[in-house]
């Protein structure tokens, strides 16, 4: 099959995870009704938001967590439309065989990367990875290492840094028998104990201890809800006042995500430096009069009150820096709320009266 035709099937099989803490990948299994990602992209959490392409970004539960295979289960969206991707068999992988990793790096939206298996007998603690230099990045992980026949063989879990493109996949082997262990526990969450091996579902009687043998485990319904503090909490009190779902805006530590209209904003803060910046992409610059565009955006950053228009490639940006001693919920809410409805304004402006070209809000 041709790599452009494994590609397009994965578009709308793999989807954003994004938790308080981090962002990864995940792929969903029809067979199995379950979204696939890694252990530590989903630590620490009963919930974590997933965005795709055939549903509305929403709150899902995890089902199912596994440090030792570092594998994480978490139940499928409602009303989606998500195709049915095919688990491969591990037995025919060998050493120079094409494959693709999807992912969502760096919180991107969907990328695929093609490269070849390099050694199928890399071993980290006890467990055989699949080494291959199809380039990862970080939010690839928990997406799927695919072949050229579109069956997953391998979910992408971790890079060599400075490797020049040394990344390893967890066998698919591996998935196949969590899953079949997984389906034994009848839906109830499950977590596989560190010591030894065995999965043990949620029931009265675990109590922090494995029942088979004795060592401290955490339960997925034992773990606390997330609460922010310091600035964080000031950023999310703010968007909560302002009318946004404070659980759907968070895109892993210190980011969140926000659409205001037909604008997509992002918040960002930078503990060390104490900057907390936002980000609107309002559209893209036209083909003609760029000149008088320029023009007008050069003006109104005279205008604009704390906001500043600039051009990163060929989109146009509306931002708003602040250090973060200077922030409270008050002057928070009067700043962003300002800059909500300008990134809402100036994106019609800069179409209608200069030309500009609409960004779609694309999963």
């Amino acid at each position: 099959m041709d790599s452009r035709d494994v590609i397009s099937i994965y578009r709308t099989g793999v989807i954003q995870i994004a938790t308080p803490f981090s962002t990864g990948t995940g792929f969903y299994l029809k067979e199995y009704d379950l979204i696939v990602t890694n252990e530590h992209v989903v630590r620490d959490n009963k919930e974590v938001v997933i965005d795709g392409d055939t549903f509305e970004k929403q709150i899902v539960e995890v089902c199912y967590v596994d440090p030792k295979y570092d594998l994480a289960f978490l139940h499928a969206p409602n009303k989606h439309e998500m195709p049915e991707l095919k688990l491969g068999n591990f037995e025919q992988i060998k050493e120079g065989d094409q494959v693709i990793a999807i992912g969502h790096p760096f919180g991107f939206e969907y990328t695929a990367t093609q490269g070849i298996i390099s050694n199928m007998l890399h071993k980290q603690d006890e467990i055989e990875f699949i080494q291959h230099d199809a380039a990862l990045n970080p939010g690839n992980s928990g997406g799927p290492l695919v072949d050229k026949s579109a069956h997953v063989i391998g979910v992408n879990t971790f890079i060599i840094r400075n490797g020049n493109n040394i990344g390893f996949s967890l066998p698919i082997k591996y998935l196949t028998i969590t899953l079949e262990e997984f389906l034994k526990g009848n839906g109830q969450a499950g977590v596989r104990c560190n010591s030894c091996l065995n999965l043990v579902f949620d029931r009265s009687d675990v109590q922090g201890y494995c029942p088979k043998c004795g060592s401290t485990i955490k339960m997925i319904s034992d773990l606390e809800s997330y609460e922010p503090m310091g600035i964080n909490k000031t950023v999310e009190d703010m968007l909560s006042e302002l009318g946004f779902d404070i659980n759907l805006s968070r895109r892993g530590p210190y980011n969140w995500q926000v659409v205001q209209g037909s604008a997509k904003i992002n918040i960002s803060y930078h503990e060390k430096s104490g900057l907390i910046i936002s980000d609107a992409y309002l559209c893209s610059l036209p083909k003609e009069n760029i000149h008088s565009l320029y023009e007008y955006l050069l003006q109104r950053n005279y205008e604009l009150g704390g906001l500043t228009f600039s051009v990163k490639g060929n989109d146009i940006i509306i931002s708003l820096l602040i250090y973060d001693q200077y922030l409270n919920l008050q002057t928070a809410k009067k700043l962003f709320e300002h800059m909500f409805q300008a990134a809402d304004d100036y994106d019609n402006i800069l179409v209608e009266q200069f030309g500009a070209i609409w960004k779609t809000n694309e999963k």
